[in-house]
């Protein structure tokens, strides 16, 4: 089965392939010279995830790529409990967000590396002084397929994985990407960033979504 992996960030893409059984090959955007920016325009989860399945599905179809299986898409928030919920759906740039709740521009001139930084120093600033540390990690994956060829429907799906936690008070780690330092899982005592790979990769929001993916495939 060749699926596509919605993405070419390259943390997600080696944490995915580790996780999907033999007998299913996982292609980037880049493996199939998707190229286009996708607008997620979407107030949760569910719906970026959709819009980005559906963004790269189409184009697939378009461009008579009838090797291929389906098309999966993921979006993840960090869910804090002090702050309602909050990132949640704009986790990934949720350091542009004022304090006031208005958002300003992003210059485009932060490394990914730096926005990652960023994003973690918001983080232990809005909860400075808070006892209510708790939070989750929330991933949907969105997977369209079925379709091969240009008259026949397809069938799409959403599953979704969480892994509890808490927001530690300070960096512990250089693991993993994102938040990863400063988000401990529950049931340990360390970061995502100080656990070692494969034990992420086993108990992760994504790893949870991906197992629900791979059951609905029944491979």
């Amino acid at each position: 089965m060749r699926l596509v992996f919605a993405s070419n960030n390259a943390h997600k893409l080696d944490e995915v392939r580790a996780m999907m059984p033999a007998g299913i090959e996982v292609l980037s955007l880049r493996d199939i010279g998707f190229e286009q920016e996708i607008e997620e325009t979407g107030t949760t989860l569910e719906e970026n995830s959709g819009i980005k399945a559906e963004a790269v599905y189409h184009w697939i179809l378009d461009n008579g790529h009838w090797t291929i299986d389906g098309v999966f898409a993921d979006d993840t928030g960090l869910e804090i409990d002090a702050l309602g919920g909050k990132p949640g759906v704009y986790t990934a740039r949720w350091y542009l967000q004022l304090d006031n709740g208005d958002w300003k521009l992003d210059n485009g001139q932060l490394s990914e590396r730096e926005i990652f930084a960023a994003n973690r120093a918001k983080a232990l600033r809005e909860l400075e002084g808070k006892e209510d540390r708790g939070a989750q990690f929330r991933t949907v994956i969105t997977l369209i397929g079925g379709r091969k060829n240009a008259t026949e429907g397809h069938n799409t799906l959403q599953v979704e994985g969480v892994v509890r936690g808490r927001i530690a008070t300070e960096e512990y780690g250089e693991g993993g990407f994102g938040y990863d330092p400063v988000f401990i899982p529950e049931g340990y005592d360390k970061t995502f960033g100080e656990l070692p790979a494969e034990v992420k990769n086993g108990i992760s929001h994504r790893a949870r979504a991906l197992q629900a993916l791979v059951e609905s495939l029944k491979v």
